[in-house]
């Protein structure tokens, strides 16, 4: 059977958190497509026990195997933490839960209570030296980490709306109000400014100023040397709006939008509308009459030689998308083809000097970073945000791919298999990385932000970028088996965050597949946020926790039964 079946069983409960791919082979893509397979018909024998081929078997429910890096007090704890995130009013009030705690207690005894607990479950250590026993000891039982600094600000919701207002006060936007024609979905909604609000499984940065963008900047670095340090295959994370203007992202994002809409425009006038978008491809003679009949002026066929193109005198989506590769003023990118006039029409009015320098100095940090990851031997994993951040994101992540992925995937995009557009997205970019020659890296998630996308596209008034059900999305996952992917290959990893399924980490990594942690770090005080995060997200998810709970509470049971409740992990 193939691992793609058992992945609706584990989701609810983030087993499959994170799933990465790094290949030179385009053949991988084919394992992201949806199929016709029924995920509803699979009995809970085929889901809890998996055969890769004759020589691979895993059972998740081998306790013993599952929960061999935990001594018997961890066992306890996590039982404990999972139980109590159980309880709503818990849940809901532990941010002042917490607070009482620390008046009642002290700070000192507070923070012991937290690491014995709550801390100890979810958070490996304060600083990059205190987490490396919790690294070493996964490491030895095949399990990788993935460096999260984890502190946080704990803001209020009118905090974060206030933020986000102010990050989106420009001259640009002020000048444009009511001048241009901006879509809705590229628009900023103060209704919807908190963009961490009903979030639990995702970090959401706001923007203060460019000395905070550098503040953050300098932890990803942080974070990048102390991977490098602590292992030699290890991953880094960050996000791009922790590092510039999210008013950027969302004006590029539009841009990019436009772009492709209008692609599909002249594909439909061609009578190429409602096929795959890599079968999707313009003669080039008759593009250029199209454009003429629009209105356009200028010879379009001089874009494009035949030494640039795919296919000689075709134009597909990867060929059209290079007409704004070559612009050099960052603002001159903020450009839409009207498609009544079939002219480039400025999104936006006016750009100030610090506007564009803003834009610059994003580009420059993440250049900063990937050069530090490569310094390093470290990989550096982009992480997915908002569907109206993400083209933009997704863009400037394969700029980076270009320059770092020539020999290895070093740079690695994320792709939200809850969108819609999953597939083509994953599509496009494999074959942008085979034409090119540079190496394909990609972290594969459900996605955060379900919630508050399909609440906001209601509001607002545009499609539903979500997949309709819960199936829809397990199927666009992997099928290793049917690919000839053994675990040895190592060009698909999986991630789970750190305190949450060992029962699927561990018995996936003494199988031989290539496994990571999240492994969150930092001073108890300030990773409070994250805690309560992690809180609400077990909450979500009780179905998957009370599967874990049961096989922690069988393996405790087994333990007491066979004279082993005082086992100690090898390390």
């Amino acid at each position: 059977m193939s691992l793609r079946k058992t992945l609706p069983a584990f989701g609810r409960s983030t087993l499959n958190r994170s799933l990465m791919i790094a290949t030179r082979h385009h053949r991988c893509v084919q394992a992201l497509h949806s199929t016709k397979t029924n995920t509803k018909d699979e009995s809970a024998d085929s889901r809890k026990h998996v055969s890769y081929s004759n020589k691979i078997s895993i059972d998740f429910e081998q306790t013993k195997e599952a929960f061999k890096s935990k001594d018997t007090l961890e066992l306890l704890r996590s039982l404990m933490v999972f139980k109590l995130c159980s309880y709503d009013i818990l849940v809901d009030k532990n941010k002042e839960i917490m607070d009482l705690s620390r008046k009642l207690l002290g700070q000192n005894m507070f923070e012991q209570f937290m690491k014995m607990t709550f801390y100890g479950q979810f958070v490996a250590g304060e600083d990059h030296q205190s987490i490396r026993p919790v690294v070493r000891k996964n490491h030895a039982y095949g399990v990788g980490a993935v460096l999260d600094y984890s502190v946080e600000e704990d803001l209020s919701q009118e905090e974060a709306e206030r933020k986000e207002k102010e990050s989106f006060m420009s001259t640009s936007e002020n000048a444009s109000s009511g001048a241009d024609h901006r879509e809705k979905k590229f628009t900023a909604n103060w209704k919807f400014g908190d963009r961490g609000e009903g979030v639990t499984s995702a970090h959401t940065y706001f923007y203060a100023d460019e000395a905070k963008c550098d503040q953050h900047m300098e932890t990803f670095l942080k974070c990048i040397r102390a991977s490098g340090g602590s292992s030699e295959d290890g991953f880094s994370a960050i996000k791009m709006t922790a590092l510039g203007r999210p008013q950027f992202l969302l004006q590029f994002s539009e841009v990019l939008v436009k772009w492709r809409r209008f692609f599909s425009f002249l594909a439909a006038k061609q009578g190429k509308d409602g096929v795959e978008v890599l079968e999707q491809k313009l003669d080039l003679e008759q593009l250029q009459t199209c454009l003429a009949r629009l209105g356009a002026q200028g010879n379009i066929q001089s874009c494009f030689s035949d030494g640039q193109l795919h296919s000689s005198g075709m134009v597909d989506m990867l060929d059209w998308n290079r007409l704004i590769d070559e612009r050099t003023k960052i603002s001159d990118l903020l450009v839409v083809p009207n498609l009544q006039t079939a002219e480039l029409e400025p999104l936006l009015s006016k750009f100030t000097e610090e506007e564009e320098r803003q834009m610059k100095r994003m580009l420059q940090r993440l250049d900063v970073l990937a050069k530090h990851a490569v310094e390093n031997g470290v990989r550096l994993m982009v992480d997915a945000e908002q569907t109206y951040f993400q083209p933009a994101i997704s863009r400037l992540t394969v700029e980076m791919k270009r320059t770092f992925n020539k020999d290895k995937a070093v740079v690695f995009n994320t792709y939200q298999c809850y969108l819609k557009e999953a597939f083509d997205n994953v599509s496009m970019d494999m074959e942008l990385s085979r034409r090119e020659g540079w190496c394909f890296g990609a972290k594969l998630v459900r996605g955060a932000y379900m919630y508050q996308e399909r609440s906001r596209a209601a509001e607002i008034g545009y499609e539903d970028p979500i997949n309709p059900n819960y199936e829809s999305t397990s199927r666009m996952y992997q099928r290793m088996n049917e690919m000839g992917l053994a675990p040895t290959d190592k060009k698909v990893y999986f991630g789970q965050l750190l305190g949450m399924c060992d029962q699927i980490s561990f018995p996936l990594a003494q199988a031989g597949f290539p496994v990571y942690k999240y492994v969150p770090y930092g001073p108890v005080n300030e990773v409070i946020p994250y805690l309560s995060r992690r809180a609400q997200e077990n909450r979500g998810i009780m179905k998957g926790v009370q599967m874990e709970r049961e096989l922690l509470w069988k393996e405790l049971m087994r333990r007491l039964t066979s004279g082993e409740v005082f086992y100690t992990p090898a390390v």
